[in-house]
């Protein structure tokens, strides 16, 4: 078996896979594919925008929801010209440090998505629990503090990820499975022992989501014990309907991260087309549909965008 290693001067080039079984109709579901990276790209930008330029959002709950879209927003980019260069162009060579660099940013800017959404969490718990001191916690400078502290966190651990990975020999067969670098699809074409790489994949994954989600849920354990003790009901719903575009966010984030690993797992049965389809899908759900739920059921975001896009129409 031939073992190729990245020591020498040419590095190894890995081909990207586009729609197995489905080359003929491959640009034709591109399509959908690109509407749903316009729709990301637009929206988030968006939402950047308007609340960067209104000084009426310039709060703690927008400041993390700008994050948000920046997270949605790079992680749309990460993929962007990989998978439609394969789709369109049937351009599917990557070598490995384009690989690893991709891979970086991908599963950098999906942990820190994860982490936006606990410090939003957060951001509801002094909210509707603590709100006396909601200004004196959450100040401009605690929420730089949050901000930079998830960007270390994510860097550190996936530098040993993308560390491992340099030091793996490779086999001849160089085919990944989507039309991006993804960890674990990398790693299972070495032909060297690749078990360090999976625990430290998996040590990020639980120092990340593993941790996120739980602190979500404990806070809104605390949150509906804190609604519940609102006296008048207009009151409880008041409260809970602050956290109605946050609980959506989550459940967009975390439910096709579960489904995607589920189906890995136990879908083997299901032909290829369908994982890699759902891969390119799901990977588009929480950058597509976030600016659309805040842009809905946050009254404040609407009537800056509309505002916003009148002014654009009396311009013209």
């Amino acid at each position: 078996m031939l073992f190729l290693n990245n020591t020498n001067d040419q590095p190894l080039t890995f081909l990207l896979t586009g729609i197995p079984g489905l080359t003929a109709a491959q640009v034709w579901i591109s399509i959908p594919i690109c509407l749903l990276y316009v729709t990301a790209l637009s929206g988030n930008s968006m939402i950047l925008f308007v609340v960067i330029r209104e000084q009426s959002l310039h709060e703690p709950m927008y400041y993390f929801l700008s994050m948000l879209s920046a997270t949605d927003l790079s992680l749309s980019l990460c993929t962007l010209s990989t998978t439609l260069g394969v789709f369109w162009f049937e351009a599917r060579e990557i070598n490995l440090n384009a690989c690893i660099a991709q891979m970086f940013f991908l599963h950098a800017f999906t942990f820190m998505e994860s982490g936006v959404l606990l410090a939003m969490a957060f951001d509801r718990f002094v909210a509707i629990c603590d709100p006396l001191r909601y200004t004196t916690i959450l100040t401009n400078a605690r929420i730089a503090q949050i901000g930079v502290s998830m960007l270390i966190r994510n860097v550190a651990v996936m530098l040993p990820v993308v560390l491992f990975v340099k030091r793996l020999s490779f086999c001849s067969s160089l085919v990944l499975s989507h039309s991006y670098c993804y960890h674990v699809d990398l790693i299972q074409l070495s032909c060297t022992d690749n078990r360090i790489n999976s625990i430290l994949g998996l040590f990020a994954l639980f120092s990340t989501t593993g941790f996120d989600c739980p602190c979500i849920l404990l806070s809104y354990v605390l949150i509906i014990q804190s609604v519940l003790n609102i006296a008048s009901s207009e009151g409880r719903q008041k409260a809970f309907n602050t956290c109605i575009s946050h609980i959506i966010a989550v459940a967009i984030f975390y439910i096709p991260l579960i489904s995607l690993s589920l189906v890995h797992r136990y879908g083997h049965s299901a032909p290829p087309f369908v994982h890699t389809i759902m891969a390119n899908v799901f990977l588009l759900i929480p950058p597509v549909l976030n600016p659309i739920i805040y842009s809905v059921k946050t009254k404040q975001i609407r009537k800056v965008i509309v505002k916003v896009l009148i002014q654009k129409q009396l311009q013209i």
